[in-house]
């Protein structure tokens, strides 16, 4: 696919990162990582929501932070529940804190950003069962909040988007909350000692995310016994029906491209009504680099409007 080309803002935005974008994954400490991940999505100017509250619950082993960011207005409004990506080991609050504002502001919800337990520390399924318990109590208390308890999505990108497509399945299993809708953005959906897709070998390396990266992530959350597990790798999910209505996003340069395509394709399959954005000339976090890439920035405006509509 040599012909393939990418977004001239994003290349320049690579070329001023430097080559290599940083150092690989696997040769920083778990803190360098964190924080040069939040220094990168760091935003220099955040929009102004109708008002932002951190608070906590109490989670399964112990408390959930949580950042509550609520749009202008008066309710009440709905609830977009959001986990955020980092390779489950990485992503804060903070790091994700401008992309949550615009999220408020676009879909006209209250957004409930989750900082769920991440690996090495706490591994499959800490995170999953956090995001689950937070999903469990937006709903429960979502009037308390100003939101409408009968309009809940759930949302992530990357390793959020695993987390929020986990947390679908595990509503419909566990006979939890309804949901109206999931954004999935680029969603971590498989792991490559499953199954093999060409997006691993076009875009191993160069991209922002690389291959040995994915790899290293995947080492941090899991272990071999996890790999058929569907809250773990929603892709080994046998049936998807009865899930709610889904928008996927994906990017050309991703090496994690075809398994959010494979999802959005199986969601299609099993009658669940899905709208797939492909970006094809982007890479993975695009959406999170909005202030550098116009894509990025377009890319929220579709996801409010699609929020929306599911809320109506």
């Amino acid at each position: 696919m040599s012909d393939r080309q990418l977004n001239p803002q994003t290349e320049a935005l690579l070329e001023t990162l430097g080559e290599g974008i940083t150092p690989p994954t696997y040769t920083l400490s778990v803190p360098e990582g964190r924080e040069m991940l939040d220094d990168l999505f760091e935003v220099t100017d955040p929009e102004a929501v109708g008002e932002v509250m951190d608070t906590e619950i109490q989670g399964p082993d112990g408390p959930i932070p949580l950042r509550i960011y609520a749009p202008e207005g008066s309710g009440p409004f709905p609830v977009l529940v959001f986990f955020h990506g980092g390779g489950w080991v990485r992503g804060s609050l903070d790091g994700y804190d401008g992309l949550c504002r615009r999220l408020a502001n676009r879909s006209e919800a209250i957004v409930v950003s989750v900082d769920y337990r991440r690996a090495p520390e706490h591994p499959f399924p800490a995170g999953f069962e956090d995001c689950y318990a937070a999903t469990e109590w937006a709903a429960e208390y979502a009037a308390e909040l100003g939101g409408d308890p009968d309009r809940i999505a759930v949302g992530g990108d990357s390793a959020g988007g695993n987390l929020t497509a986990a947390v679908t399945l595990a509503t419909r299993d566990r006979d939890g909350p309804d949901l109206d809708h999931q954004l999935l953005i680029y969603p971590a959906t498989n792991s490559p000692l499953v199954q093999w897709f060409d997006s691993y070998d076009e875009n191993e390396s160069g991209y922002l995310l690389e291959l040995d990266s994915v790899e290293w992530y995947l080492d941090q959350y899991v272990d071999d016994a996890d790999h058929g597990n569907q809250y773990a790798f929603p892709l080994r999910a046998r049936d998807l029906s009865g899930l709610p209505e889904a928008t996927v996003i994906t990017a050309g340069f991703d090496p994690i491209r075809d398994e959010g395509i494979a999802y959005a394709d199986r969601l299609a399959e099993d009658g669940v009504d899905v709208e797939h954005m492909h970006y094809e000339s982007q890479i993975h976090a695009f959406v999170s680099l909005y202030e550098h890439l116009d894509d990025g920035a377009e890319a929220i405006d579709r996801m409010g409007e699609r929020l929306r509509s599911a809320f109506e």
